[in-house]
């Protein structure tokens, strides 16, 4: 377990130069970036670390692009990574085998607890099972700041200051539950993503590949990770879930439906699962407030998008925070937006494409039978995928 380095009162006597809450990739590498330029940096979650996490486990070329650029190219090998080459999807019974670019399968488990220690290392200040609540502006020393709310089980409420808040909490951002101009737009047939992983399962699951299975009603992604364990993620319908009775049935429903081999040991995974996972937000930004990660929206992702966004955010969330410390304005809000439409936004429209594709059955199964026979089809949309995201902010 990764401890606290320092304590709630200590914490509340400081006055940030930034306060990272959620350590998942995208806190944890905005945090460490930041200490690397000299900055007082608090990093708050209010899970303890290592956790399990909803998610794919894989990082695709863009994601290993980010983090090669910030000098942390070697992490995910360092932690047992399996190298991804082939992409094998399958939707009632029609199946094409992909090469995919340079990848790699981690856990969630050891990823983001090893972003959390490379912050840590750089000076950072880790609070675990810590809630955060984002409050008001104020000034302090005639200084402006925002004020953010930490408490925990064991200790009373303190109030701390920052002079930039990044909230990277994930899709329910529930830092912010007191700004309702940041409550996310969520479409009605949005789904939610599921995840556990299994130690007993078929050989057909070989490392090195990512197997999607295709049904009427969401989709299933599995990978073989560092302990040889089989990582499952989904992103299903609610009201299938619910009908199939939880998520071991209904996972293997759509892998029986698509025709991938039966996992028995699906009944046995420790489940975790997720809100509605597509999502957008009106806003991103506000006075000392920046929102990265899954916070700031998200779609689904298929081979490892969604660990890329998180990443190349946080590593253009820096030079904002710079700017940001000693003076603020509308146009740096108005910046980081645009920020993220370059760096983010735009990559997200084609998982959104993807997606909606992946909803009617009879064009699945015509685009499988094509890609079967000529996979080179699929190349230009793996490349857009998996092609080196920017990682700075807009001049």
């Amino acid at each position: 377990m990764i401890e606290p380095t320092i304590d709630l009162e200590s914490a509340a006597s400081v006055t940030w130069d930034a306060l990272v809450v959620g350590a998942g990739p995208a806190g944890a590498l905005a945090a460490r970036q930041m200490a690397l330029t000299g900055k007082r940096v608090l990093l708050v979650d209010c899970k303890s670390f290592p956790r399990p996490k909803v998610c794919g486990a894989c990082l695709n070329g863009a994601a290993l692009a980010v983090l090669s650029s910030v000098g942390l190219g070697g992490l995910p090998e360092s932690l047992g990574g399996i190298r991804l080459d082939r992409f094998h999807i399958r939707s009632a019974g029609q199946e094409a085998r992909l090469a995919l670019p340079h990848g790699m399968a981690v856990s969630r488990l050891r990823f983001d607890a090893a972003l959390v220690h490379a912050a840590i290392e750089e000076g950072v200040d880790f609070l675990p099972e810590t809630v955060a609540t984002v409050g008001k502006i104020d000034r302090h020393e005639r200084q402006e700041h925002r004020e953010v709310s930490l408490r925990t089980r064991a200790a009373a409420c303190v109030l701390a200051r920052a002079r930039v808040v990044l909230a990277a909490d994930g899709l329910a951002h529930a830092s912010l539950r007191e700004h309702a101009e940041f409550t996310s737009q969520v479409p009605s047939d949005a789904r939610v993503g599921l995840g556990g992983q299994v130690a007993d399962f078929p050989s057909d699951y070989a490392p090195g590949a990512i197997f999607m299975a295709v049904g009427r009603h969401g989709y299933v992604g599995l990978v073989r990770v560092e302990d040889g364990s089989l990582n499952v993620a989904a992103a299903l319908a609610p009201d299938f879930l619910r009908s199939a009775g939880g998520p071991p049935q209904a996972v293997g429903a759509v892998l029986d439906e698509a025709g991938f081999p039966s996992v028995a040991a699906l009944s046995r995974a420790d489940w975790h699962g997720t809100i509605a996972l597509t999502r957008s937000n009106r806003h991103v930004a506000a006075r000392r407030l920046l929102l990265l990660g899954d916070a700031a929206g998200y779609v689904e992702p298929f081979t490892g998008e969604g660990m890329a966004w998180a990443l190349a955010a946080a590593a253009a969330a820096p030079s904002f925070v710079e700017r940001g410390i000693y003076g603020w304005d509308a146009g740096l809000e108005r910046e980081w937006r645009a920020t993220l439409r370059r760096n983010v936004f735009g990559r997200r429209y084609w998982c959104r494409l993807l997606s909606s594709a992946l909803r009617h059955p009879l064009p699945v199964r015509i685009a499988l039978s094509a890609l079967a026979l000529a996979p080179k089809l699929a190349h230009p949309v793996i490349r857009r995928l998996n092609r080196p995201l920017p990682t700075k902010s807009l001049p």
